[in-house]
């Protein structure tokens, strides 16, 4: 894959940090993989596999590495930085789903509540009987159950996404911002199947009916503000528009650069299931919070370490994750990663298991955002690693590539 002119004539910068921590419970990277890693991401850059990127793993008590790569800024020719803010898209999800579980605690709703309950009118209540792609007509009957919490958390609630289904790219094609699927009826009936789409979008909604206060609001009391994440937000402010990496599209094999704005601001409306941007050093705060059983950096609990252990559990029985069409070529080739294997718990894909020491281990947990932003958790070693990246199409081989390679010398190398 090529890149522009300019970003192939660009010298990769480097600005990596390992940061050592005590304690003796504090995972630790060697001094080989710190290089082994800086020397990984350095070539992906180099050979113009990616415009940039920031790479981090932090375990329990503080990060372990930091690493930014090539160029924020194609055509300002900007080097990456560490702390470069990126929209984080569906990485947004697991904070909301945090938030859900902070009410379940709280007895405000219980995960087995149908939706309608403290969402009413929301979410179909209709499945889809029959499509014809040529006219676009369809047919529905009744769902043979309603829609719970449980299932909007696990992604086993019917609700779809225009890019990654057939049938709903059909009827909403390319409109952005795309409107709700929540006008169609169900994908299937509730807690058949697995399918990747607004149910956090719907959940963002519930908690906003539930607590009377606006998403952000929440998250940033309840969130943001006790795990120290700054620089996570909606909305962009002027004054830190300079470190937002540049989005890129792919076209005929290029990156075709989208230019950031120079004022003003950035962002767009509080949502459940995407939106926020945020750095590396940030989400991987929210990280250590999992590895921790919910508690911050001062000790304030967030939530319970039985709560934080139920939402990586299997929540969906003997069903599995799905893989997901690339229904929009331009957004998304076919995800996720080990479909058919790997399970789902309450907001993160739950690593089944496997015999492969360099990948990370079973019951792990994992999502990503559209941009090519990733992330996973590993309760059983003790650690967490973010890989932020910033173009479409999601999840395509070289951004695979990419992760699969860091992966990999992560756990070769973890003392």
């Amino acid at each position: 894959m090529e890149l522009t002119r300019t970003l192939r004539c660009a010298t990769a910068v480097t600005l990596s940090t390992l940061i050592v921590t005590t304690g003796a419970a504090q995972s630790q990277l060697s001094s080989a993989g710190h290089g082994a890693i800086d020397a990984y991401l350095r070539e992906a850059v180099e050979r113009s596999d990616v415009p940039g990127l920031v790479a981090l793993i932090t375990g329990a008590e503080g990060e372990l590495y930091r690493g930014a790569f090539g160029l924020q800024d194609v055509a300002r020719e900007l080097p990456m930085a560490d702390d470069a803010i990126f929209n984080i898209a569906s990485m947004t999800k697991p904070i909301t789903s945090v938030a859900v579980m902070m009410l379940v605690e709280e007895g405000r709703l219980a995960l087995d509540d149908r939706i309608a309950e403290h969402l009413p009118g929301v979410v179909p209540t209709e499945v889809f009987a029959s499509f014809d792609p040529a006219t676009r007509q369809f047919t529905s009957r009744p769902a043979a159950t309603p829609v719970t919490i449980r299932q909007l958390l696990s992604n086993t609630s019917g609700l779809g996404y225009p890019f990654s289904n057939e049938t709903l790219f059909a009827l909403i094609g390319t409109t952005v911002p795309s409107p709700s699927v929540t006008r169609f009826p169900l994908l299937f009936d509730p807690g058949t199947r697995w399918a990747y789409g607004e149910s956090t979008r719907v959940l963002g909604s519930m908690i906003e009916a539930v607590t009377g206060q606006g998403l952000y609001e929440f998250y940033r009391t309840r969130v943001f503000g006790p795990l120290g994440m700054s620089d996570t937000a909606w909305i962009v402010p002027e004054a830190k528009l300079g470190r937002v990496v540049t989005r890129h599209l792919t076209e005929a094999g290029a990156f075709v650069e989208i230019s950031n704005p120079t004022s003003g601001e950035l962002g767009g409306a509080p949502r459940g299931d995407g939106g926020l941007y945020s750095t590396a050093s940030d989400y991987a705060k929210f990280l250590r919070m999992l590895l921790a059983g919910g508690l911050g950096p001062d000790g304030t609990r967030l939530l319970s370490a039985d709560s934080i252990a139920l939402m990586g559990e299997n929540q969906i029985g003997d069903l599995r994750v799905e893989l997901q069409p690339a229904a929009n070529a331009e957004r998304t080739r076919p995800f996720p990663l080990n479909a058919g294997r790997d399970m789902f718990g309450l907001g993160f894909q739950v690593t089944a298991a496997h015999e492969d020491p360099e990948l990370r281990s079973p019951g792990s947990m994992s999502w990503a955002g559209i941009q090519n932003t990733q992330f996973w958790v590993d309760p059983a070693r003790g650690i967490g690693a973010v890989l932020l990246m910033q173009y479409l199409p999601f999840y395509d081989e070289t951004a695979l590539a990419v992760l699969e390679g860091f992966e990999r010398r992560v756990y070769r190398y973890m003392e």
